[in-house]
């Protein structure tokens, strides 16, 4: 078999509210490929649509919401264009009882911070089994004492500012509404001075259920989630696949039989074991999102495929 590839020109479109992040990238790129293979282009929907809808446009890659997948799905079914969606997530972690609690605490709380919480794998939800569910809480207050919120620019700041005004109205509405359900807020970082920065608290939220959005939604911000499980399987799995999302997850436990078991059983499409599946994923695995958190995948081998279109040419054998 022999391989051929096509030159193909990418178009990126950042996402309109950090705009700089993505043109930088861009920059950076194309100093290593050929004039006019990858150019950026700034805009809202109106202009991501617009290049969707193009008869020039073969196939979108789209990192980003939900909701936002969902439109271009639409837009782009009428001329049947290929796409691969990674959207929204609402990461589980199920921490058992026989689990190294230092280690699942401290990585819970950074992997619910890191970038704020504005990540798409973030984890968004701890479900700490009930026999240890005190002790875990007390270690993740502790651990999030040291993430200071602050000007990102001052390297001794760990959480910088949300990305918009609109994203610190969503993050408080998740917390308001949790501590009118009955959560608590065990821990609450001090706030830097006055700023014009969008700047939202670290907290750890404890006594919280799937009645409440912090739960339930995708949050996106520097928040630590914890809720009880009664310490089985069953639930732990039900817990986790209670979401419409199925983007990451991870399980902490000494018995790797009960590990296994368990993540073959949640809905997601990476699930770390005693570990964050991000940071420890081999280059050669797919990055997949399972229901509302992916369509197609990238990253990998697996995932490279996706974004070439194979052609089989066959000849006579006596020719």
């Amino acid at each position: 078999r022999k391989f051929c590839t096509q030159r193909c020109e990418v178009i990126v479109k950042p996402s309109e509210v950090v705009p700089q992040t993505g043109a930088l990238l861009v920059k950076q790129m194309q100093t290593a490929l050929p004039p006019n293979v990858m150019q950026v282009v700034q805009g809202d929907g109106v202009i991501g649509r617009y290049l969707v809808q193009h008869d020039n446009v073969d196939m979108i890659a789209m990192t980003g919401s939900s909701a936002t997948g969902r439109k271009i799905l639409a837009d782009a079914a009428p001329k049947m264009k290929r796409v691969v969606l990674e959207m929204g997530g609402k990461d589980a972690m199920i921490v058992f009882d026989d689990a190294d609690l230092k280690k699942a605490a401290k990585d819970a709380v950074a992997n619910s911070l890191c970038n704020a919480g504005q990540v798409c794998c973030a984890i968004e939800r701890v479900y700490v089994a009930e026999q240890v569910y005190d002790a875990f809480q007390e270690l993740a207050c502790e651990y999030a004492e040291a993430y200071t919120v602050g000007d990102g620019m001052d390297r001794s700041n760990k959480v910088g500012p949300l990305v918009s005004a609109m994203q610190y109205q969503h993050c408080k509405k998740h917390v308001d509404n949790a501590m009118d359900e009955g959560g608590m807020i065990q821990f609450m970082s001090p706030m830097p001075g006055p700023s014009d920065g969008n700047f939202f608290p670290v907290m750890v939220l404890t006594h919280l259920t799937h009645d409440m959005l912090v739960m339930t939604q995708e949050t996106f911000g520097p928040i630590v989630a914890i809720a009880k499980f009664d310490n089985t399987e069953d639930q732990a799995v039900e817990f986790a696949n209670n979401t419409e999302y199925g983007l990451g997850s991870s399980v902490y436990t000494a018995d790797l039989d009960k590990a296994k078991r368990v993540a073959s059983r949640i809905d997601a499409g990476q699930v770390g074991i005693n570990c964050y599946a991000l940071d420890n994923m081999d280059v050669n695995c797919p990055w997949v999102g399972h229901k509302h958190s992916g369509f197609g995948y990238h990253s990998g081998i697996d995932g490279f495929r996706q974004f070439s279109l194979p052609k089989t040419m066959v000849f006579d054998e006596e020719e």
